[in-house]
């Protein structure tokens, strides 16, 4: 059985970076040092303990976030392995959503790179206080200082730096830890071995100039402190730890720390960070919700005899325990054989079983308590964002929202018994993924996969051939376009028909204006008093939405939209539900044919680092793809990095090209970051030329 630590001792966190800054690696060391294993994993060699499915070994990335508990020095340290890639952004921001504090880790040559900015912001949306952890010391190319830079610069917080690392590349050895004022070295391979010593007289200025920094940037967020340093008073490595920990948790400070996973060097002394700095369940402000009943904001603070109220972050098809929900506990006692209620969908639910996770081992537990992650066996109805509540005390805490898939493609099953299978097959990733989406092509029966990039369809394929058994071919990627209007309009929307002996009529008046990009689709009801009766208003705003599902140019979803009820009429005994979704349904088509509708396309940030030899080729290349060119700034020695954005159509096979222009010595990210008009002539020929006007193309 499983130590259960108090709650001032545990500590919720994510490890989360860019791709290939370490991530897997550092966490692997931290399971050795903790003594969780005996080996450390190696990603290269496909025996890491959180990479533990068969893509993730292979391929040598994260696909899934693991959660793994391990214990430091009496303290209980509940990990999420996160991934880098932006393809699985989804499982960053569920993840972030439920920690409580976060190890940022960046690649000591690369420094702050397009997936750090996005994990970072991501980070700060949530509240996450965070500390930096620079890897990959003994990297060519290394520099700590730049990285250090970068963190401030492009993210614009406030790094304090903690530690002066002693040499560089191969030649790097330690650290200076600043707040104790010495030299810790490492002695052997594996890293167990500290040898601490005195600051050598060669590295005295350069640690006197980052020590006083480091006192006069944690004194300036602690009034005694602060008084302290103005007389010139010593101030010890205690109290410096207790206000930067304040202030990390207030998210004023990050400390820095640096070192190499790989080599085993600065793993403890980011163990002892996480505990020192990051915050326990009990430093966080209570979690707030809304009472579905009564209508009002509640709160539920960090204590088991508070009323339950737990987060569901994850749902999980497990070969041996069958459909696992991953729940965060905020507060009370989550008991095996309890009843419980899912408030978001109003349902009751039973935990059979409660599982404590090592990445896909499995240890169970009798409860789980406030502060708590594990895994519940026994849900039916709970879905990722779902909360789970005392019945009695009903809370609906704030879900957890996640990125529109921007790339699809067909599916088709090999053969008969596989198209059984593939329905259940999907269904089970699309509960599992919420960025995965199926849909069924209407006029041509086929059906449709959508998600976040081609790795991330890719990777879901090999998922349904492996662990279901389900063979299929998958089609040409295709962009997911969307279509939304560029005027305002008002429209009318008559139905009337007799069905089986019965009147369905409706009438309603609509007004459409579009809305700023991103902001959805939005209904609103302004009817005058008594025009239509309120139980009739749900079957209209449904209506509306199910018109925004297919746009008139060329399909694709209609978006940026404000549907406003304005006016309608009602006729006793005749007026329906049917009647007034039909309506609405004639009134949307021939508002958004009237509201010149147009095109949009998914446009990716793209970041391409190349040796500086190569820039005038990138750059034609991009060029050619429709790219806006946005920087150029130096990388490691002799590389350069590119910015800009580009259309995601532009984009598909560019892995191949950009290696084929460097010589094999380029390479790119990119991600999501907005939509924006399509020129003319490709919205005619995504169309067919079909109903475009000169109206329609603007």
């Amino acid at each position: 059985m499983s130590v259960v630590a108090p709650l001032e001792r545990v500590r919720n966190i994510g490890v989360i970076a860019h791709i290939d800054a370490g991530k897997t690696t550092t966490t692997e060391r931290i399971l050795f040092y903790t003594g969780r294993t005996y080996r450390m994993g190696n990603v290269d060699d496909g025996t890491t303990v959180t990479d533990w499915m068969d893509q993730e070994r292979e391929r040598g990335i994260t696909i899934t976030a693991a959660a793994i508990t391990c214990y430091w020095n009496d303290y209980q340290i509940n990990i999420i392995d996160t991934p880098g890639h932006i393809d699985f952004t989804a499982e960053v921001q569920r993840s972030l959503r439920v920690l409580d504090g976060g190890v940022v880790v960046f690649d000591a040559v690369a420094g702050v790179e397009p997936q750090s900015e996005t994990v970072w912001h991501q980070a700060s949306r949530f509240g996450v206080p965070r500390i930096c952890f620079v890897n990959k010391m003994d990297r060519i190319g290394a520099n700590f200082w730049r990285a250090v830079d970068m963190i401030r610069e492009r993210l614009k917080s406030s790094p304090v730096v903690m530690q002066v690392p002693i040499g560089s590349e191969s030649s790097f050895s330690g650290v200076v830890d600043l707040i104790e004022n010495r030299v810790v070295r490492y002695a052997d391979d594996p890293g167990t071995v500290m040898d601490v010593q005195q600051v050598p007289p060669e590295l005295h200025a350069i640690v006197a100039r980052w020590r006083e920094t480091l006192i006069e940037r944690i004194a300036e967020t602690d009034e005694s402190l602060t008084t302290k340093y103005l007389e010139g008073t010593a101030i010890t490595p205690g109290e410096l730890r207790a206000a930067l920990r304040r202030a990390t948790i207030r998210s004023q400070l990050v400390p820095v720390f640096c070192g190499t996973a790989l080599r085993n060097k600065g793993i403890q002394p980011l163990l002892d960070a996480i505990v020192d700095y990051l915050p326990s369940p009990q430093d966080i402000p209570p979690i707030v919700g809304q009472n579905p009943y009564l209508k009002r904001d509640e709160s539920r603070p960090a204590d088991e005899k508070a009323p339950l109220a737990a987060l569901a972050f994850k749902i999980v098809s497990d070969p041996f325990a069958g459909r696992l929900a991953y729940v965060r506990v905020y507060s009370g006692q989550l008991r095996a054989g309890a009843a419980v209620s899912n408030a978001s969908k109003d349902r009751k639910e039973r935990v059979a079983r409660l599982l404590r996770m090592y990445a896909n081992q499995r240890e169970e537990v009798p409860l789980l308590s406030a502060g708590d992650m594990g895994a519940v066996v026994g849900f039916k109805f709970t879905f990722t964002g779902d909360t789970i509540c005392d019945p009695a005390r009903p809370i609906v805490l704030e879900s957890i929202k996640f990125p529109e898939p921007v790339i699809s493609v067909v599916i088709e099953p090999k053969t008969k018994a596989d198209q059984d299978k593939l329905g259940e097959a999907l269904k089970r990733l699309a509960e599992e993924d919420p960025t995965f989406r199926v849909r069924i092509e209407e006029e041509t029966g086929q059906t449709v996969i959508a998600g976040m990039g081609e790795l991330h369809l890719d990777v879901l394929v090999d998922r349904m051939l492996r662990e279901f058994h389900v063979e299929a071919n998958a089609g040409k990627p295709q962009v997911s376009y969307r279509e939304t209007i560029t005027q305002k309009v008002r429209v009318e929307g008559r139905f009337e028909r007799q069905t089986v002996g019965h009147e369905q009529h409706g009438h309603v008046w609509l007004e459409l204006e579009p809305l700023p990009r991103g902001s959805g689709i939005r209904f609103e009801n302004r009817l005058p008093a008594g025009r239509i009766p309120d139980e009739f208003i749900p079957a209209i705003e449904q209506g509306a939405h199910e018109s925004t599902e297919s746009g008139i140019i060329a399909g694709y979803p209609l978006v940026d939209v404000l549907v406003s009820l304005v006016d309608g009429a009602y006729v006793v005994g005749e007026s329906s539900e049917m009647g007034y979704k039909a309506a609405t349904a004639l009134a949307m088509r021939r508002g958004v044919t009237q509201a010149q509708p147009t095109m949009m396309e998914p446009i990716m940030r793209v970041e391409v680092v190349m040796p500086e030899e190569y820039v005038g080729e990138v750059l034609g290349d991009l060029n050619s793809r429709r790219a806006s060119i946005e920087s150029m700034e130096p990388r490691a020695e002799g590389y350069q990095a590119v910015r800009c954005t580009v259309p995601l159509v532009e984009m598909f096979g560019y892995a191949t090209d950009v290696r084929s222009v460097t010589q094999g010595r380029g390479t790119f990210t990119m991600e999501f970051d907005h939509y924006a008009g399509l020129p003319a002539e490709r919205m005619q020929e995504l169309s067919g030329g079909y109903g475009m006007t000169p109206a329609t193309m603007q």
